[in-house]
């Protein structure tokens, strides 16, 4: 397997429509499952760009990088062994609305198939954002 994968979801709704989910990060849980069950804001980062999120790996810390004009939804996730997990997601315009675009990079020492079982994990949360969006009133 490549040492990077783009996991791609189409959606039918506009850019700022997805946005205005996904960049709300109380409701990730609602969505990313394969990420969080539970979140909190770290209140000692001012900016808000910083929570504490109760993942299926353990307690993590993540910063996020949200720009809702250009539909950039990134963070760094901080893992329970130190390391620090940069994720990619875009929203990207496409001809029927948009396009989830999440950049699932290899970890080291990551084989085969635990980067397929992440692939298909961020891919459930893809859906799961998808259906959200699509089931609100347009």
């Amino acid at each position: 397997m490549p040492s990077e994968l783009l996991i791609r979801e189409p959606v039918a709704r506009t850019v700022a429509e997805v946005m205005a989910v996904a960049a709300d990060l109380a409701r990730l849980p609602e969505w990313a499952a394969g990420f969080a069950s539970g979140m909190q804001r770290d209140e000692s980062v001012a900016d808000g760009s910083a929570w504490i999120v109760d993942a299926p790996f353990g307690r993590v810390w993540s910063v996020f990088a949200v720009d809702v004009e250009r539909g950039i939804l990134d963070h760094d996730v901080s893992m329970p062994d130190g390391s620090i997990v940069h994720n990619r997601l875009r929203v990207e315009l496409a001809p029927a609305g948009c396009e989830l675009v999440f950049t699932l990079v290899r970890q080291p020492g990551m084989d085969d198939a635990a980067l397929a079982a992440d692939a298909a994990a961020v891919a459930d949360d893809l859906r799961r954002l998808r259906a959200l969006c699509e089931r609100m009133d347009a």
